[in-house]
């Protein structure tokens, strides 16, 4: 890429993609990624990749923070809904590239057309509206918010620096399926020499929150990690809250506001943040379930109710007996 030039004005103008555009096949070099536990938003599927320049390495700083990436990489997230009626069809709605250049990383925000040919650049942001066919065979419709530059910062700016969210060894230290067979995903940043080999053996990492093998405590501070931890960290936009929910940061269940008086105050409702054993007097269960756009968490990104992700931290609260000490 030229880096005097981007963003371009179309998503194929850089070359990420092979064959037809919507197939998002991606071309040599450019890789295909999955965070171990995965942001909702509005039940859209994500296909993500990175993209380095040629003989540069990301660089491993900790488990909890970002890789580093050199100067020239882009990170490609799609969102797309799969049944969507009334042709039951795959759609793409939008690509987001994060770039990083000399002065830092930029946002390109693409919206695709109908004819899934082709997307543009498009940083005001827009709504539309989508319907389709859930993996429980209901039927579902939404205003799909597509965000402005504005609302990208209010994610991605940490202590006034734009940065990207998902790039973190502890949500890469797991298995991806690539075409050349299944392997760690971290190992194979290494084997592809796009990673310095510096990474330790054993990493503190997040696990799939669906996972119901795995500890109960475990899944839902990684749910938290991915659906709450960038604004709730030190320097991110709600930084002010008394709430820590970075992975590397919950072993301390008051950083999840159990037993933690509220900053704001809702009618009707005199607990805390999380109170043990009751849903009905605990704030967060009550902002992730709302959809009133004054209170409901997170603001931006989701209009409905993830239901698996209310289940699981329901199931959580009820779980806690009592406050830590």
């Amino acid at each position: 890429m030229d880096l005097t030039q981007v963003p371009f004005v179309k998503l194929s103008d850089y070359n990420f993609f092979q064959g037809e555009l919507k197939n998002q096949e991606p071309v040599l070099g450019v890789i295909p990624y999955k965070p171990e536990s995965e942001l909702f938003t509005d039940y859209a599927e994500k296909k993500r990749f990175v993209w380095m320049p040629i003989g540069s390495k990301a660089t491993y700083v900790n488990d909890f923070s970002i890789l580093e990436l050199p100067i020239g990489s882009a990170l490609i997230k799609s969102f797309y809904y799969n049944h969507v009626l009334p042709s039951n069809t795959t759609k793409i709605i939008e690509t987001r590239i994060m770039i990083r250049k000399a002065n830092g990383w930029i946002y390109a925000n693409y919206i695709w057309n109908d004819e899934q040919t082709e997307a543009y650049l498009n940083l005001n942001g827009n709504t539309k509206q989508i319907t389709w066919i859930d993996n429980n065979a209901v039927t579902r419709t939404i205003d799909y918010d597509i965000p402005n530059e504005l609302k990208c910062a209010g994610c991605h700016t940490i202590s006034n620096e734009k940065r990207p969210i998902g790039i973190k060894p502890q949500n890469l230290n797991g298995n991806y399926n690539y075409t050349d067979g299944v392997s760690n995903q971290l190992a194979k940043w290494k084997s592809l020499g796009i990673l310095e080999n510096n990474i330790p053996a054993n990493i503190n990492a997040v696990v799939d929150y669906k996972d119901t093998s795995k500890p109960l405590e475990t899944r839902v501070r990684s749910y938290f990690d991915a659906n709450c931890a960038h604004c709730h960290q030190s320097g991110g936009y709600a930084s002010f809250f008394n709430l820590k929910f970075g992975f590397n940061e919950t072993s301390n269940l008051t950083s999840m506001g159990v037993c933690v008086s509220p900053n704001h105050i809702v009618p009707g409702m005199e607990g805390r943040i999380v109170k043990p054993g009751n849903l009905t007097q605990s704030l967060l269960y009550y902002r992730v379930t709302t959809n009133d756009p004054f209170y409901r968490m997170p603001f931006l990104g989701r209009t409905i109710v993830h239901d698996e992700g209310v289940a699981l931290i329901a199931e959580w609260i009820n779980s806690i007996t009592e406050c830590p000490n």
